[in-house]
């Protein structure tokens, strides 16, 4: 992968972009083909200078091992609660537990990415983190309109 592209990918991932990039960006090093491009332009739409390219590269390749362990961990509780649902003797308490942990993992993954932004946020200019907070907005508005189409579309 090249720099540029692993760097459109992380950045996009770190910036938290509606919350719904961040998961698998981080996990993988390589991202199918549209997902890649989206971000690749996400970050070219940010004309971000080469400085501020290298000092993001920076940050997020000083976090990658305490995001890698937390998404280890994540996959991990998610699995268990698969397992968890799909038992012959499930049970809310033990669905539960295994949800609790899922939210725990999802919580420190949250912080994570609080204090990633809060080290790339001094990097990018106003401009550029206005256009990071429209950005989420329309992933909020777009997210919004599914879940509304999805309540009203008939079940087939």
């Amino acid at each position: 992968m090249t720099t540029h592209k692993w760097l459109s990918l992380t950045l996009a991932a770190a910036l938290n972009l509606g919350g719904w990039l961040t998961t698998p960006s981080l996990a993988a090093d390589t991202a199918p083909p549209a997902h890649g491009r989206f971000l690749q332009q996400l970050a070219q739409s940010l004309n971000l200078t080469a400085d501020q390219k290298a000092q993001i590269k920076t940050i997020l390749r000083a976090e990658k091992g305490t995001r890698t362990t937390l998404l280890g961990q994540l996959h991990a509780a998610r699995a268990n609660l698969r397992a968890a649902i799909q038992a012959g003797d499930a049970n809310e308490t033990s669905v539960r537990a295994a949800s609790a942990q899922v939210a725990a993992m999802e919580a420190d993954l949250a912080v994570e990415r609080m204090k990633i932004y809060g080290k790339i946020a001094p990097v990018l200019t106003n401009e550029q983190r206005q256009q990071i907070s429209e950005f989420r907005q329309r992933a909020d508005n777009f997210t919004d309109r599914a879940i509304t189409h999805a309540a009203e579309a008939p079940v087939q």
